[in-house]
């Protein structure tokens, strides 16, 4: 069990995506492909903000392709930290957790605990813009960790960080997310990323979303996968 597409058709006009797979409950899979080709509008569709022209997408055998995206066991970190500027860091995540008032004393104990998991510990009544771009990554890893959805989607969340900072932080979201046994698809445009932290991977090429396969395919890939990685022959 765990995360089916099942005959997923994703039009927009002359855009197609077809995917059809399953992910294991608590995998950390890596979906790779071009650029447009249509990696982050197959995490739209599962998180619900873009809904497919057929097909279903089931959650352990339970169809949730007509819920909202609010009433979806998903939860995605997206490249903009989306914390609201107005708000300190703690009324920022306690959103997370009720956003209809204001955090009580376990929420904000709840909060605290998970700002210290990330490493921002007595940041709670920072604003944003305090926050440089590696403190705001956390906070935002911090937020969906209290969100408690079983699935996590990360579309390069961390793409606007320095080499280092940026694979710091994907070790440090996939360690976490692993721990508690989050189910994980996130996109990638590097290989060594998702051979640093991925259980599978998903290949977004030529219209159509396949796997998982295993982490190896990086290693000696084939067809259209090699001429994307460029592991394809030149022609003599």
């Amino acid at each position: 069990m765990g995360l089916t597409l099942e005959g997923l058709d994703l039009t927009w006009g002359d855009f197609t995506l077809c995917a059809d797979f399953t992910v294991t409950e608590g995998s950390v899979i890596a979906v790779i492909g071009p650029s447009g080709a249509g990696k982050s509008s197959l995490l739209s569709a599962i998180a619900g903000f873009a809904p497919p022209g057929r097909g279903r997408i089931l959650w352990q055998g339970h169809e949730i392709g007509a819920l909202a995206p609010w009433e979806r066991p998903v939860a995605v970190l997206f490249q903009d930290s989306n914390l609201f500027p107005h708000l300190d860091v703690t009324r920022n995540l306690a959103l997370a957790l009720d956003p209809s008032r204001r955090p009580d004393a376990p929420q904000k104990a709840r909060i605290a605990d998970a700002l210290g998991a990330v490493g921002l510990a007595g940041f709670g009544e920072r604003m944003p813009g305090q926050l440089s771009g590696g403190q705001l990554s956390r906070a935002a890893l911090a937020r969906v960790l209290l969100q408690d959805r079983p699935v996590v989607l990360l579309d390069e969340p961390f793409a606007a960080l320095g080499p280092g900072q940026k694979d710091e932080m994907l070790r440090l979201a996939a360690g976490h997310l692993r721990r508690a046994g989050r189910t994980v698809l996130m996109v990638t445009h590097d290989p060594q990323e998702a051979r640093a932290v991925a259980d599978g991977i998903v290949t977004v090429i030529g219209g159509r979303a396949t796997g998982p396969h295993p982490v190896a395919i990086l290693d000696d890939p084939a067809g259209p996968l090699a001429e994307y990685l460029g592991h394809a022959r030149m022609p003599r």
